[in-house]
This record gives structure tokens, sequence and C-alpha cells, in this order.
């Protein structure tokens, strides 16, 4: 114990003498290691603490402080009970001490042990004994922070001094004006108003004392180290005042003051306060400023300019609106509710009526955004407004004002929380039904495509309204949407048409499956010259209306009868029959992949469906158009066609459930492997078929289906027979010379290996298929070099998904290649395909292994070799480097690009001056993000860069033009020091494109040249 107490008695000795602030982190470690304990420290402090001199004082006082920051949760009640009385005392010595007093007494309000009425000591000590204002900026930090530790540890103590603790509260924050302790003040203030203490006769005061910060009018310095945001100060100032009704009679006033304000913040910040108020305030505090609140809303809506302003107005007189709809009234009180209405509907109901509709659009959305805020004030806005617009609509002939108020009339029909009535009440649009309908199918009979346009939203709207809609009104509505469908070109409003369609099927499916699906089947298989119209008017309307079955089929029923109808025109295409062209067949497609992305396929009867009906019949007719129509007649045999067929079939497979997955693999790997094709419906072909080995580019293309069949399916589903296919597969990936064919084959052979387990195995099949592959690669005279460089970049890439280790050989594979004067190029190309996301296999939704930040470690293990080799590579070749650098980098996310640029700006500043358009465009494309915050070592390289950019603005290539442009532009935001010795350099190579032939290239000049222009001058 001895040596303990010599211990301690140095480190203090070498604290306070000898000035060693490290000294208080080895006492507080003896304390926590029980060497001795805070009361020992407390004697041996004894001379220092009670020493005549002020400085010895402070130095005592902030090691004791110090320490108890960090052991404060080592101490019992009674030396609590000690420290506080101690501290207490030292609150009435010199003011060099106060600090690190205030610093030991917020260590002890953390403390746990805090006697009971310590904290209503220590808060009377803080409030008589300091002057709050009067400390520095870190010690009027500690005064609050004691006081948010207290509320939150002693809150029942602190309400047991009543307005005392408001009082002392006000006191200390008046004046404040640091953003850091006025985060804390508020922080406090708002506990005060919100946790229920006792204001009394303060809350003038508490509101004067927050208000006077209001609005909040505080930008952060540059690089401020605090991270202190103007909208933190907001909110916090927001949540004090709005947070008790007791401020209303002083911050509904305050607020109509600034309204009156020309700023344009301030108008918003008080808008938006009193949006807040809302939830918060009821009748009695509203009551007396309603007229006074209308006015200054009703300005902000009618005369201001700034739609910010507008929106905020209209969403405070939402919550107004709601407050009062809540309230409980007496019975014999006015109902504040219809006061407010009452005014609003004055002053606004008749602009509805004018006769050039001037302030219709400011009327409607104040009486919507009231309209909106509760079912009561839903009821009495519609029932005073719809008459009038329907009124309105009849009364009007020209079609520009019908169709403002057709538009207006969208407005307030349109589904909210309000409009929905409670248990027993009626519909508010119930009992304008009909009219509503008579105006909808007026306007849907008008030519104009915005009216039809805005009538087909209404009719959207309509139909959520339970029992707006009567069934005559469902079955006339589906068919002007027929009519529509069918004699509209306008892609506007097919668009709306088909929007529409697909939110009222799912709610009427019996109207449509009745009277839209067979006349929609009906022009689907017309023939042109049946209906003597035109060919190319008939293929319009054949794919209106196949775009238009894929969204009649959110129901099961409609699902089924619409894929049937999808089905039997691919049907008649095939056999020659509707005289349908490629593109009605690739429409047709395009209609069932939207219907397998949207379908519940997870339902087992809908899964069941594609299962057993959509897949076969697809395959089937594509087999058959392949084996018996040699001649091409059939669309089916095209090759964009069956590019349409295979994200139908891939998007159904990969989510069909686990059993009906494995009976789909067998299938297709039965059909494509021993020509197994008795699963195929209405098929009259071979048995035996051997499509894989087929010469024919017709019955070989094939291939695309068997990828989309197999390697779309979870990993889970294992591939029979898997090692024979994969070798069919590799036989064709290297051999065909037709390249749909074998580029196929090579993403079907990728995707099977990305998911086959690890093993033997799989090594086995690797090893043999890279033998192969580099063999063809390594004879420069062989004719099917392209195609094992295909194979080699999928089988990489899928490879590289899972991070499997031979994808770093295969790599370093294909930069050996990049020299290679035949494939250089194309092998150059290829590293966009192995950076970048594909669409049909090898990606997330097929179930494969995709890794995350694969990416990243492919650039990490490679960005040295594609240096080296660039540096190390003839001119002539270095072309092939910078495409492939571009490639990469373009797919990278932006924060490696950041951090990975000063390595490379040397490549990209050759890139730019590279021959090849697609390696500048690359470049340009990758840098113009970089140029919005450039690194340092991109700014240090100013010279170098900018002639080079200025040379490509005048590029053969359009794209690069303005891509170019796009650079030069981003450069203008850069510090005026750094630019403006180029500012000369740049407004005269501008010129030239101001002058250019291509309107967006001059628009992107003029865009540069202006901020270039302004370089340098005040207030920019």
């Amino acid at each position: 114990m001895a040596t303990d107490s010599s211990l301690l008695l140095g480190l203090v000795e070498e604290f306070v003498s000898g000035q060693q602030d490290t000294k208080a982190a080895d006492t507080a470690k003896g304390v926590k290691n029980g060497q001795f304990t805070v009361l020992q420290l407390v004697e041996a402090l004894g001379l220092s603490l009670t020493s005549s001199q002020h400085d010895t004082r402070a130095r005592g006082v902030k090691l004791l402080s110090e320490v108890l920051q960090e052991c404060y949760s080592c101490l019992n009640e009674r030396e609590v009970e000690v420290l506080v009385v101690f501290y207490e005392n030292r609150l009435k010595d010199h003011y060099v001490i106060i600090p690190h007093v205030l610093q030991g007494l917020k260590a002890l309000t953390k403390s746990s042990a805090l006697p009971p009425g310590s904290a209503v000591s220590i808060l009377k000590s803080v409030f008589q004994d300091t002057h709050v204002q009067s400390l520095m900026i870190q010690e009027r930090s500690c005064v609050y922070s004691i006081l948010i530790n207290l509320m939150e540890s002693r809150e029942q103590e602190l309400k047991g001094l009543g307005s005392d603790f408001v009082f002392g509260f006000v006191q200390s924050m008046d004046g404040e004006r640091d953003p850091r302790n006025l985060l804390l003040a508020f922080q406090i203030a708002r506990n005060i108003v919100v946790h229920g203490y006792n204001l009394g006769k303060f809350t003038e005061e508490l509101f004067e004392v927050t208000s006077c910060y209001f609005p909040i009018d505080f930008t952060p310095p540059p690089n401020d180290p605090h991270g202190i945001k103007q909208e933190d100060l907001v909110l916090s100032l927001r949540a004090v005042l709005t947070g008790t009704p007791l401020f209303a009679e002083f911050l509904i006033p305050l607020i109509i003051e600034k309204l009156d304000s020309d700023v344009k913040s301030a108008k918003v910040e008080a808008l938006q306060t009193l949006a807040d108020c809302g939830p918060v305030y009821g009748h009695k505090e509203l009551s007396p400023f309603l007229s006074g609140l209308w006015a200054s809303l009703r300005r902000e809506v009618f005369q201001t300019a700034s739609e910010r302003v507008e929106s905020a107005a209209l969403s405070a007189l939402s919550a107004l609106t709601a407050a009062l709809s809540r309230s409980v009234i007496a019975s014999n009180a006015d109902d504040a509710l219809h006061t407010l209405l009452d005014l609003v509907l004055k002053d606004c109901q008749h602009h509805l009526s004018e006769p050039d509709l001037r302030l219709v659009w400011p009327s409607a959305k104040i009486l919507q955004a009231v309209g909106g805020a509760s079912y009561r004030a839903c009821l009495r806005v519609e029932s005073a407004v719809l008459p009038l617009l329907l009124e309105q609509y009849t009364r009007r002939t020209q079609s520009a004002q019908r169709r403002t108020l057709l538009e207006v009339l969208q407005g307030f029909v349109q589904p909210t929380e309000a409009s929905i009535p409670a248990e027993g009440e009626e519909c508010v649009f119930l009992q304008f039904g009909a009219s509503l309908c008579a105006v909808v199918f007026s306007a849907l009979s008008e030519s104009g495509a915005a009216t039809q346009i805005t009538a087909t939203r209404i009719l959207t709207a309509l139909a959520q309204h339970k029992g707006v809609l009567s069934p005559s009104d469902v079955e006339l509505a589906v068919d002007h949407l027929t009519t529509l469908i069918l004699q509209e070109d306008d892609p506007h409003v097919s668009a709306a048409v088909e929007e529409c369609v697909g939110s009222l099927s799912p709610l009427h499916p019996a109207a449509f499956s009745s009277r839209m699906l067979p006349k929609l089947k009906e022009h689907i298989f017309t023939e042109p010259m049946v209906q003597g119209d035109a060919p190319d008017s008939q293929n319009a309307v054949r794919q209106r209306c196949v775009s238009a079955l894929a969204r009649v089929t959110s129901e099961s029923s409609l699902l089924q009868e619409s894929t049937h109808i999808l089905l039997a025109a691919l049907s008649a295409a095939h056999t020659g029959s509707g005289s349908f062209s490629v593109d009605d067949v690739i429409s047709v497609c395009q209609s069932l992949q939207r219907i397998a992305e949207h379908a519940p396929l997870t339902d087992a009867d809908i899964g069941r469906f594609f299962h057993d009906v959509i897949t076969p019949r697809l395959l089937g007719l594509a087999v058959q158009a392949a084996v018996q129509d040699e001649g091409g007649r059939s669309p089916l045999a095209e090759e964009a066609v069956l590019a349409a067929v295979a994200p139908i079939i891939s998007t159904s497979c990969s989510r069909l459930s686990t059993d009906c997955a494995a009976v789909s693999a067998a299938r297709s790997v039965s059909l494509f492997l021993d020509g197994d094709v008795t699963f195929l419906p209405d098929n009259n072909l071979p048995p035996s078929l051997q499509l894989l080995k087929a010469p024919s580019p017709q019955v070989s293309q094939l291939v695309c289906l068997l990828t989309a069949s197999v390697c779309s399916l979870p990993r889970s589903v294992e591939i029979p027979e898997i090692d024979r296919l994969l070798e069919a597969l590799e036989e064709v990936g290297c051999t065909h010379t037709h390249t749909f064919t074998h580029t196929s084959a090579a993403k079907c052979y990728a995707g099977l290996i990305n998911k086959r387990p690890s093993g033997p195995a799989l090594d086995a099949v690797l090893q043999r298929c890279v033998k192969r592959v580099s063999a063809e690669l390594d004879n420069s005279t062989s004719c099917l070099r392209i195609q094992a460089l295909t194979l080699l970049l999928w089988v990489t890439k899928g490879l590289l998904l899972r991070y499997h280790p031979l994808s770093t050989t295969l790599s370093d594979k294909l930069f050996q290649l990049l020299g290679d004067r035949s494939l250089g190029a194309v092998v150059a190309e290829g590293f966009s395909l192995l950076m970048s996301d594909s669409l049909d296999v090898l990606n997330r939704g097929c179930h494969s292994d995709v890794r995350i930040m694969y990416r990243q470690r492919f650039f990490a293990e490679n960005n040295s070799k594609l240096v080296q080799g660039f540096n190390s590579a003839p001119p002539e070749e270095k072309a092939g480097y910078l495409k492939a650098l571009s490639h990469i980098m373009n797919n990278l996310p932006r924060q490696v690009q950041l951090t990975e640029l000063p390595a490379l700006l040397p490549l990209f500043l050759e890139a730019l001056v590279c021959v090849e358009v697609c390696v500048q465009l690359s470049t340009l494309s990758c840098l113009q993000p970089i140029l919005m915050d450039p690194p340092p070592a991109l700014t240090n390289q100013l010279e170098a860069l900018m002639p080079r950019l200025l040379a490509l603005t005048t590029s053969p290539a359009m794209k690069v033009r303005i891509a170019s442009l796009h650079c030069v532009h981003a450069l203008s935001r850069l510090p005026d020091h750094m630019v403006l010795p180029f500012r000369t350099r740049v407004l005269k190579a501008l010129a030239v494109p101001l002058d250019d032939k291509k309107r967006l290239v001059r628009k992107e000049a003029v865009t540069a040249r202006g901020e270039w222009f302004l370089l340098g001058s005040p207030g920019r």
C-alpha cells in the first residue's frame, strides 16, 4: 500500500508541478485497476486543491476531473456524494478553475451512483454560481451536457423544481450563438416541452429565448470539422417551437409575420413549421388565427412565383385542415373546420367557373390540399366542387378549356387516404358516379390526345373507388379502351390506355374477358387485305393489340387466356397464315416476356402453366420452324425472333419450383442431346434430332434456347448428363462458323461451369476446354480462332464471377492476345464483356454465382499487367491496351476510379489522342464524372489534359464532340485560380463547335462556353 501511495503522490506531483498532462491517463488507469480510489486521489491532491495559487488549484482540479471522465462508472454513492459537494464549492472559486469544475460535474452526472437530491443540488449551484454566457464555448457545452445528462437520468427530481428549472435554463441559454451549443440547447428545450416539465409563468420566456433564432440563418464554413449543417439546426429548433400547444399564441403570430417577409427561405421555413404544428395543435389553439393564417396561405399560393413556397403552403394548409378535423369540440361551440372550409370555398370556388379560367389551377390546388386532409373535409369540398366542374365541362366548347377542366377534375378524383370512407360510410364520389362516367366517356371519344390521356387517368382513379363504376359503366369503359387500342396510333395515348387496362383488369376480369380479348384476338388474326387497310397500318394495330394483351394478365384466368392468344399468333406466323412479319412476331414475344416477368410464378398453378404449356409450345414452334422449314419462310427461324423467344424461357425457368425446374432441365437436355421431342406439343418432328450437331445455322442456332432453359435454373437443380452436354457445347463453340450459334454455345458453356460445384469433375472439364482453346489461338493460321476466343472470353467471365483460381490464368492469356495483330482489337473489346453485366446469362436473375466486387478484384490483380503491357508494346499495338483500360475503368465504381487515377493518368492522356473513336469515347465517358470533383493528380495535369480535350471538340464523331464538351464544361467548375490561365484558349477553341452542323453539339458548346466566359465574374 505504501508503494501505491508513493506512486499516486508521484503522479500527482508530476501532473500538477511538472505540467505532464499524460500522467492523468496513468492515474485513471491506476483507479480502474484498483491500485487506489478516487477519494485517495482527492487526499493526495489535498495541498494542490487548497493552494493559495489559483493555477495550482486549477491543475489539481483538472487532474481529478480528467480521472473522473474515465472512471465515473467505478464510483460508489458515497464517493459521488463527497465529490459533488467538493465541486459545488469549487464553482465559487477563481474563473480559471471553473472549466475543470464543469468537466468534473459533467462526469459525475453520468454516474449511475448519483445520490438522490444531488441532481437538484448540482443544478442550483450551476445556475446560481455560474454566468453561463460569460464562459467559453467548451465550458458552455459542458453546462448543456450536464443538463442533458440529468434530464435523462433524474427527470422526476428536476420536475420537482417546477418552473425554477425552466427559468435557470432560460438564463443559461440566453444569448447563445455557437451552432454546436445551440444544438444541445435546442435538445434541452425540446425535452422540457415534450416531457411535460412545468413551464409556469416562464412559457413566454422559453419561447422567446428559442424563437429569436427563427428562422435559422446559418452557413457552415468550408471544411467544417464539426459537420454542423443548417438542416440540423432547423429541425432541432422546429421540434422545440412545435413541441407544445402552449406556444401557439406566440408562434402563430410569428409565422404570419415571417410570411410577410420577402425572403423565400424564411417563408418556406415558416410554412414548414406551421405544417409541423398540425399534429400538436387543436381547435382551441388554431381558431383565433384562422382568418389570418388563411389570408397568408392564400397569398402564397395565388401570388408566389416559387414552386417551393407554393408546395410548402399547400402542405401547411393540409396539416391545418387535418388538425381541425381531429379536434373534439363542445356541442355549443363553432366547428373551426367548417369555418376554415367556408373561407376556402368562398375565395376559391368561383375561380373554377370564371370565363378565362385564369386562377383555376391555384384554386384547384388549394381545394385539393384541403379535401385530401380528412374524410370530413373531402366530403364537403367534393360536394361543392364536383357539380361545378361537371357543369363547366358540359357548358364549355373550346377544347383547351375542356382539357383544363378535365385535368383539374383528375386531381379531385385521385384516391387518397381521406377519400376512403370509414366503416358504414359511403364513398364520397358515389353520388356523382353517373355524371363522372358520362364526362369520361365523352372525353375518351374526343380526338385530342391530351384529353384522351387525362380521361384514362380519371377512369383509373374512379375504378379505385368502390362502387362508383356500375357493371354497365365498366362494360362501356372496356369498350372505349378497346376502341382506343384499335384506332388511336398516338404512342402516348396507347401507353396511357395500357396503364388504364392494367389497373382495371384485376378489378373487373369478366368484362375484359368477354368484351376486350375477343376483339383484340380478331384484329391480331385479321388479314390486311380483308380489312382494306394498308399493311403498315394493320401491322401497327396488331402490335398495339399484342402489347395490350400483356397488360390484361393480372388475374389467372386472363393470363391464361391472353397467353393462349399470343401463342396462337406465333403458331399462325409459323404456318404462314395471317401475314405476320418478323416485327410482329418479335412484338408477340416481347409481350410474352412482359407477362413472364410480372406473372406470379410462385403461384403453383401459374408456374405449372408456364412449365407445362408455354415453354414446351415455344420450344416446339422453334424446332419445327428450324427443322421443317429449311427455306426460311417461317419468321420463327429468324435469329432476331429466337433472340426474343429466349428471354421468355429464361424468365419462366428462373422462377420455377424445384420439382418443375428438375423436369425442365431433363427435358431440355434430352431434346438437344438425344432429339427427344415427345414432350413437345402438336409436333410431327422426326425422332432423334441432332440439334447440336446440325451444320445448318437455322437448326444449330437453337442452342440459344438451350442456354435459356438450363442456365437460368437455380444452382440447386442438377443438370443431367452435364459432362456430355458440356462436351457437345464445347464442340459447337469451337467449330461452328455461324456467329450467333457459337456465341450462344459459349454462353451456355460458361453459364453451366459458373454454377457447377468445384471438384475434380469441373477441373477436368476446364482443363480439356483450355487446352483446346489454347491450341486454336496459338495456331495463327487457324480459321477457328474467333470461335476459340469467344469461348475463352465467356469461360473467363463465368470463372471470374465466382472467384475461380483458373480465371487468373485465362485473364493472362487475354492480356497476351492484346498484342495479336489479327485478334488484338477483338480481345480489347472483349474486356467490356468481362466487366459489364450480362442480360441473358451469368447474372443474379439466372441464379449465377456472382461474388461481390469481382470487378474491383479483377482490376487490382491486373492493372499492373495492363500498364506494363502498354509500356512494352509497339506503337501499333498500344490502342488495344488503351481500349481494354477504358472498358475496365468505365465499369468500376467512381471511388475506385479516383483512387487509381494517379497511376493510370498517363494512359488516359494517351487514350485521348488515340485514333480509335471507341477508345476516345470510352475514355471521355470515364473522365467526365471524375472531372466533376477531380483529385489533385488530375488538376496537376491540366496543361496536358486541356489541349487534348479541346482538340476532340472538332472530332469527326458527333458523340466524341459532345463528350469532350461535357468534360470541358466540367473543368469550368474548378477553382478560378486553376482554370483562369486557360480561359482565352478555351473560348477561342469553343467558337468552332458553336457553328457545328449538329444541334446537340451546338447546344453543349453554348453551355460550356458560357460557363468559361463567366469565369472570374463576381458572384459566380
